[in-house]
């Protein structure tokens, strides 16, 4: 795969079902054009290691159980985005509601930024299923770890989930132009391929 030279920094949004990849194809981005990717999980674990201010919040929050709030999320963001040199950032499993997606706004325009393209990566239900399984039962077999709720009973609640709660976006960024898609059942190159070429757009 081919990267062109960096004209500008270039925010994105990876949306798509658990288990699409949306992870490995962001590490792709990262490895290929010096961006940044914000997982949420990945941020909240670090906050809570950190040991600072914000992070205290975190831990206090998660030792009762409860949900960490967006104000948090977007505050750990906001973190992230100030003062980076990087070539943009890759949103990771945030935003994941409506509400989510008009805090990120406002914080993008008050730190000075754009999003330059949210990206779904689509798929077929049930073939992403079977090859979700199917690889945990290969990765069993090997001896290797797995996660808990990949079999198919957790797979669709996860899923439904993700049709309740994520899947408005979809039409909440097309309506505002920046919605792009790629075939999420290729192999990992072809769609990285098509990420880049959408990235790449966004950076020129």
């Amino acid at each position: 795969m081919t990267t062109d030279t960096l004209t500008r920094t270039a925010n994105v949004i990876l949306l798509g079902p658990p288990g699409v990849g949306k992870g490995t194809q962001a590490q792709i981005l990262v490895e290929n054009r010096g961006m940044v990717q914000l997982s949420t999980g990945d941020m909240l674990r670090e906050a809570k290691d950190s040991g600072s201010e914000m992070g205290k919040r975190v831990a206090e929050v998660m030792a009762r159980g409860d949900l960490v709030t967006d104000e948090i999320v977007i505050g750990l963001i906001e973190e992230k985005l100030t003062g980076s040199d990087a070539a943009g950032f890759i949103f990771d499993g945030f935003p994941r509601t409506l509400a989510q997606a008009d805090a990120l706004e406002a914080l993008l325009k008050k730190t000075g930024q754009s999003l330059d393209a949210v990206i779904e990566l689509q798929v077929d239900d049930e073939i992403l299923v079977d090859r979700i399984v199917g690889r945990a039962e290969q990765a069993k077999a090997a001896g290797q770890p797995v996660r808990a709720d990949d079999n198919a009973e957790s797979l669709k609640i996860r899923l439904m989930e993700y049709y309740k709660k994520t899947s408005p976006l979809i039409g909440y960024y097309h309506a505002k132009g920046a919605l792009q898609s790629v075939n999420g059942m290729g192999d990992i190159d072809e769609i990285a391929q098509g990420l880049n070429d959408i990235v790449a757009s966004a950076m020129t």
